[in-house]
């Protein structure tokens, strides 16, 4: 196909110039041509009309005004030690300029920039956020560390360079973690749904056993007015938590709680739904939520009225969570009020028109009307906060190095309240997505919104920052789904069929800058969800800065394409695991039931040979598994001289042990595999057909460490990644530490 050459004043060149990719290479490496109108809806979406050659002028002129240089943007980064090249159009050469660091000092200087050339100033050795004074500009300097902290920078927090089990470089040994999907997560007292006690549980638990991690599936907001809406991958909000994951014994005692059930009428239901395999989201929320309702009145009759000392504690946390908390509750309470009307709307953008806006005087006013009610979530996002606070202690106390490990999802619901409060710094309009590819060839679009990299320069990235802040606030860690996104992002109109879109690029050096910097400030680790089609670089990029990939057994192929790689091949800069919440779990991969599933659901294609799809499905996995086991045996964690086991035997254990013998600094397993069970959380491309973010697990969490099989496995794991024997390198990110902020 020919590479098209647009005009100065096409849709096409502006598009270019508003970071979109106007070709791409399809699953075939064919180069494929976003249709012109497909790139005209999404530059109108982004603020760039273009429905003619004077909309086209005047949308590219905004352009060059954002991006000429002439004026500096509210936020630049740069690295420690490195020189901060400024555009010599806003710069006058032997002009004065002043840094105040945030430590207080102050740095002055002078440019002597020849004309027309780059202005550079002096690197600056001291990470944070400083300020640049200069032509009564006051800019922002993101200076960030050269990479994120590591596992291995964990490590030496919590035992010393040379503390613990380090080898004789002071590096980290191979540790390894557990992956839980939150809401699965079953105690007694729980109504239903896993909750933030249970997470402390399972953390405190895995950490006696040798476990230095707890990977978590997303605890974002989700819509308190729509239970029925609950997958943690389509939050409302990713700056606040999940409130139905909230103990309502946990800050008040069981003997307020269960008040708080009497109150509601509750325990028979609660008691009910807690026994169910799969959640009932609506009915379990929708009581949770009565439940902490009637603990709330309790608070603000006793605590509120005389100045207690958690009514203090709550206080203080609205006023440090400011007006971003205070958006969110006013959301939720507005939303409810809607959705009660007859013939309301869920969505903001069909709310009446003031109340679109989060800064308007109706809204203002719906506030001051309604007060007790968005107090009530204010009072929630304080019970969440916590929690899961509390989760983070309870595994740093039993000895993680790492902790928690939050999940970052891609973006959230255009329906929520990141979006409306966030409405200028979020694309409208667009859904985030895929394109087509060999297993999606319809593409995908999720339905989900994230920030416009045009409105990240012009604000400074104030939207992804505060973002940033909260995924690590509670956690010691934080997974960045997708993080190919990063780079760019495959966005579809809304409406349009996920074929028709197109890829947007993001400023992938300053985000992943602004990353090691929150990072540091808040020792956590980052890992990138690398998987998928990667471009060349990509892996290497993430290494560069400190964040690892996450490898997975199912894509770990060997070399000649035959086979499965052996450990000592996998990659030491990922994060191992042997599946994700997307994914077969080991049993269920043996047994084949994810192609069963497939099939079921209608997602297996027809076959030209007029052969049955399913089954030939089946007799391909029937290879593969003989390939693993073979794999099993080489690499010792299997008997040499045992057949390839019957599909009813899934070789649990050897995956596990094959997985915990890769040479990354951290593995983790999910309790799926931990516990041999044949259904995964999610299934892809499915939305009733299978019980996505449903599953419960058949074992309360004391259960899970009484069974002798869960607890065994465990030891296994510990045992083995003690085994691993690191060959001589030198760890690309691990050779010095950085200064940090």
């Amino acid at each position: 196909m020919t590479t098209r050459r647009p005009n100065n004043d096409t849709i096409v060149t502006l598009a270019q110039r508003a970071g979109f990719e106007v070709e791409w290479q399809d699953a075939h490496h064919q180069t494929r041509s976003v249709p012109e109108h497909t790139l005209a809806v999404l530059l109108e979406r982004m603020g760039l009309p273009c429905a003619n050659a004077t909309q086209i002028r005047q949308s590219a002129a905004a352009l060059e005004a954002e991006t000429s240089g002439r004026k500096l943007p509210p936020l630049m980064t740069a690295q420690v030690g490195r020189g901060i090249a400024l555009p010599s159009a806003a710069v006058k050469s032997a002009s004065h300029y002043r840094i105040e660091l945030e430590s207080g000092s102050i740095i002055d200087g002078r440019f002597t920039a020849p004309k027309g050339e780059e202005a550079l100033l002096s690197p600056i050795d001291e990470a944070g956020y400083h300020t640049l004074v200069l032509n009564e500009q006051r800019v922002t300097l993101a200076v960030a560390p050269a990479r994120c902290y590591t596992v291995a920078d964990a490590w030496r927090t919590q035992h010393g360079e040379n503390g613990g089990d380090a080898d004789s470089a002071g590096e980290a040994p191979p540790l390894w973690g557990v992956a839980a999907q939150l809401y699965g997560l079953r105690r007694d007292g729980d109504g239903g749904i896993g909750d933030y006690t249970a997470l402390a549980q399972i953390a405190a638990q895995s950490a006696k056993h040798g476990a230095h991690a707890l990977a978590v599936s997303p605890t974002h907001a989700m819509f308190s007015a729509e239970p029925n809406r609950f997958s943690p991958y389509s939050p409302s909000s990713r700056l606040w938590l999940n409130v139905t994951h909230i103990d309502p014994a946990a800050v008040f005692g069981e003997e307020a709680a269960r008040a708080a059930r009497d109150s509601a009428r509750s325990d028979d239901t609660w008691s009910q739904l807690e026994a169910l395999p799969l959640i009932d989201w609506p009915a379990a929320v929708t009581l949770k939520l009565k439940v902490l309702r009637a603990l709330y009145e309790h608070f603000c009759s006793e605590d509120r009225a005389q100045d207690t000392q958690r009514a203090l504690e709550f206080h203080g946390f609205c006023e440090r969570a400011g007006r971003a908390l205070e958006d969110h509750a006013r959301f939720e309470a507005l939303q409810a009020v809607q959705l009660s009307q007859p013939d309301g709307h869920g969505h903001w953008r069909d709310w009446p028109d003031a109340l679109r806006d989060p800064r308007s005087p109706e809204v203002e006013a719906f506030a001051d009307a309604n007060r007790h009610e968005v107090d009530f979530h204010l009072f929630l996002q304080w019970l969440a906060a916590k929690g899961l606070s509390h989760a983070q202690h309870a595994a740093s106390e039993a000895g993680m190095s790492v902790g928690l490990i939050a999940d970052l999802a891609v973006g959230c619901d255009s329906a929520g309240s990141h979006a409306w409060s966030y409405r200028d710094d979020m694309l409208q309009g667009v859904s985030v997505g895929a394109p087509p590819d060999l297993f999606n060839q319809a593409g995908q679009a999720w339905g989900l919104t994230t920030f416009s990299p045009r409105a990240m320069r012009t604000q400074g990235f104030a939207a992804f920052i505060d973002m940033l802040r909260a995924a690590f606030a509670h956690a010691g860690g934080i997974r960045i789904d997708h993080i190919l996104g990063l780079r760019r992002l495959w966005l579809v109109p809304e409406g349009e069929s996920a074929a028709n879109g197109a890829y947007l690029r993001y400023p992938l050096e300053d985000l992943l800058r602004l990353i090691a910097l929150e990072s540091w400030r808040h020792r956590a680790i980052v890992i990138g969800e690398d998987l998928g089609t990667v471009p060349p670089g990509f892996r290497e990029r993430l290494d560069e800065h400190g964040i690892a990939g996450i490898r997975v057994l199912w894509f770990e192929g060997a070399h000649d394409g035959k086979g499965f790689k052996p450990p000592h091949e996998w990659d030491r800069n990922a994060v191992g695991t042997t599946t994700t919440h997307d994914l077969p779990t080991v049993a269920g991969w043996w047994r084949g039931s994810d192609i069963t599933w497939r099939n079921k659901i209608g997602q297996t294609m027809a076959r030209s040979d007029g052969r049955d799809a399913e089954a030939v499905a089946q007799e391909e996995r029937a290879a593969d598994r003989a390939l693993l086991w073979q794999a099993f045996q080489q690499a010792g964690v299997a008997a040499p001289d045992v057949d390839t086991p019957p599909v009813d035997q899934p070789p649990v254990d050897e995956a596990l042990a094959f997985v915990a013998a890769t040479p990354g600094p951290l593995v983790t397993f999910p309790l799926e595999d931990l516990l041999a069970l044949v259904d995964q959380p999610n299934l892809p491309g499915s939305i009733d057909e299978h019980p996505n973010w449903r599953r419960r697990m058949a074992l309360s969490v004391d259960e899970m460490f009484q069974d002798d099989g869960f607890c065994d496995r465990l030891q296994a794991v510990e045992h083995a990644r003690r085994a691993v024997i690191a060959t001589p390198h030198t760890p690309s990110n691990a050779s010095s530490e950085p200064d940090t902020p």
